[in-house]
């Protein structure tokens, strides 16, 4: 039976370029420059395919011989023609005969095997460096491309072309190519050793069954959508129930949830149950066909054999030359199945190493030189889209060892501020200055280098405390890691942990709270150890008790660097050697805390709605504190 269970392309997969176009673009990793001994792999893959496949052949004449040596030796037949073609001394020979069937058989399967087994390496290398270039490639792409693209896609992308660059490589090199020469020498056998007839019939066979199985897998391709449809929007449903877990349990609603879900099963059991029925179609329709042309093709034979034109032993060579290449054909409908996902896979893959990354190094841009820190933004115009702009016109310095803090109110530009400093996106227009050297002439990994970001959300990676920290300088010590907790005021909290450094945080860090996740993302800044500061609204989602103690630790890391400091809460910048106020992308004030209090302007106003703010919370605490303790009096 035809194997059923390959992916599908999705209904909006784009088209493929074709076989053709997609393998010379892979000829370059399947054929590497600078690696003979793959090329030498790829040179005996094929030539033990041509072995392989010459064997192939000789095992239905060694049947057949082997047939007219015992028909010789009963004296049940005229073995004249087995005579001619084998030799005299071959008819007293059938079991001999029989075990060179056997050897050829072996030799086949072996051949075969260790065919596939050369080329896997050169197979597994080309997915491993097209993959690595995919990887790379997409750490290059701007941070819009990204931020248009869900994350969990991108990783689909990567994975899915891996496996179709190693199927695409296994199923042409090893299935379509051995099939394709088995054919046709399959066709020129039968023309030698009987006539065109023999050759003909089974050419149209072929042909009839090549269509019948296209026309059938592209419907059953229909269906596998569907159930592959069906199966995605079953496990996304399941998937947000269960990371919503808390949620679906607060409002009871665990029954809802298993009505959502069992919704989409019932889908994808109608789907997978039409799957395995078209399956079956299929399957019979390729048996019917082949039968009836390789009775044909028998019938020519017994026909040939009562006229005393063959022997009997060619009546078994026909048959075990068809049922030798029917194995192959019956996987034509997943062969042509598979490389068709695999094209659109590998096209996704290729696809987006095509795509030039939005922001990149000029030719000869050279390493940022930044011996003070001193940041300047010079008439910064942005906007993420045109028809709405950003920034308009933002002008500031920051100077060395300084700390300049940027307030204003909820999509006024002050995260964008930094998203420009560290070159995710280019301004429309003006320029941004380190130490007098326009960022836009740098090269970025430099620039990177000398900025450090605490963000408002402090994502970690799924491992341990220690490598999250470490991961701000790969090349620290034990000691400096410790050194960096320390100032980061974290290393008493990892000293009451059983596994200390070596504690996994797990996904995103959600094992931490947090405040200890901007902990770990403080120590891992410290130990990066860089002269220019970001804290982008550090502080805006931790509790006050929290906070205060974040923001002990933050004043630390910034004493003697230049720092620009995006925040929410106003308090937290009081110390600020400038404050600058924006207002839909434009600086509308600016000036110290007391300075900008004294004015009465915008600054002043959002001061005194976060103290009410602030003073309410206090009241409602103090007033909760009170009705504990006349509770606690009473009882």
């Amino acid at each position: 039976m035809s194997p059923s269970h390959a992916p599908s392309a999705s209904p909006s997969a784009p088209k493929s370029n074709g076989l053709a176009a997609t393998l010379s673009k892979l000829w370059p990793y399947l054929w590497p420059h600078g690696r003979p001994d793959l090329q030498r792999r790829v040179f005996l893959a094929f030539a033990l395919l041509l072995v392989a496949k010459g064997v192939t052949m000789v095992t239905p004449f060694a049947f057949k011989w082997a047939t007219d040596a015992l028909v010789a030796v009963t004296g049940s037949g005229n073995a004249g023609t087995a005579a001619e073609t084998a030799g005299s001394w071959l008819w007293r020979a059938p079991i001999l005969l029989t075990v060179i069937y056997g050897v050829t058989r072996v030799l086949m399967a072996v051949l075969t095997q260790v065919r596939d087994g050369l080329f896997a390496k050169v197979a597994m290398h080309a997915v491993r460096k097209l993959a690595l270039q995919t990887f790379e490639h997409m750490h290059r792409l701007s941070l819009r491309f990204h931020l248009e693209r869900k994350t969990g896609g991108l990783t689909r992308v990567l994975e899915r072309g891996r496996e179709g660059i190693e199927e695409l490589s296994r199923l042409v090199v090893l299935t379509l190519v051995p099939t394709i020469l088995e054919f046709a020498l399959v066709l020129g056998i039968l023309a030698w050793e009987f006539d065109w007839t023999y050759s003909a019939v089974v050419f149209v066979m072929v042909v009839i069954y090549l269509g019948y199985t296209y026309q059938a897998t592209q419907w059953r391709i229909s269906i596998r959508k569907r159930m592959n449809e069906s199966d995605t929007d079953a496990n996304s449903k399941a998937v947000d129930s269960l990371l919503n877990y808390e949620t679906v349990k607060y409002f009871g609603a665990e029954a809802r949830e298993a009505v959502r879900y069992d919704r989409s099963m019932e889908k994808y059991e109608k789907a997978s149950t039409q799957t395995y029925t078209s399956l079956a179609v299929l399957n019979a329709g390729q048996a019917v066909i082949f039968s009836i042309g390789m009775t044909i093709v028998m019938i020519l034979a017994a026909r040939d054999i009562m006229a005393g034109r063959v022997s009997i032993g060619s009546f078994v060579l026909v048959n075990a030359m068809l049922v030798q290449l029917y194995i192959p054909l019956n996987f034509m409908g997943m062969l042509y199945r598979e490389i068709k996902q695999a094209l659109i896979d590998i096209e996704d893959m290729f696809r987006i190493i095509e795509r030039n990354p939005e922001i990149e190094d000029k030719p000869g841009a050279k390493p940022l030189q930044a011996a003070k820190g001193v940041v300047r933004f010079e008439d910064v115009h942005f906007a993420y889209i045109p028809e709405r702009p950003i920034l308009k016109g933002v002008s500031f310095e920051v100077p060395a060892g300084h700390t300049v803090a940027i307030v204003g109110p909820s999509g006024a530009g002050k995260s964008t501020i930094s998203r420009l400093l560290f070159r995710f996106y280019e301004p429309t227009s003006g320029r941004i200055l380190i130490d007098g050297q326009n960022i836009a002439d740098v090269q970025q990994a430099s620039l990177r280098k000398v900025i450090g970001m605490v963000p408002q959300d402090t994502v970690l990676f799924n491992d341990t405390i220690g490598y999250n920290i470490q991961y701000g300088r790969w090349d620290a010590s034990e000691e400096e890691v410790r050194e960096a907790a320390t100032l980061a005021q974290i290393d008493r909290f990892i000293g009451y942990l059983p596994e200390g450094y070596e504690t996994p945080v797990g996904e995103r860090g959600l094992k931490l709270s947090g405040g200890e996740k901007q902990r770990v993302a403080i120590a891992r800044t410290i130990l990066k150890g860089p002269p220019i500061l970001v804290l982008d609204e550090a502080t805006s989602a931790l509790d006050t008790f929290t906070e205060k103690e974040i923001q002990d630790a933050l004043d630390r890391v910034s004493r003697g660097r230049t720092t620009l400091v995006i925040a929410h809460r106003l308090s937290t910048i009081i110390g600020a050697d400038e404050i600058i106020v924006l207002d839909q992308g434009r600086i509308v004030e600016r000036g110290t805390h007391t300075g900008l209090l004294a004015q009465g302007g915008v600054y002043a106003a959002m001061w005194n709605r976060q103290r009410q703010v602030d003073e309410a919370r206090e009241t409602l605490k103090r007033a909760e504190r009170e009705e504990h303790s006349e509770e606690s009096v009473a009882g």
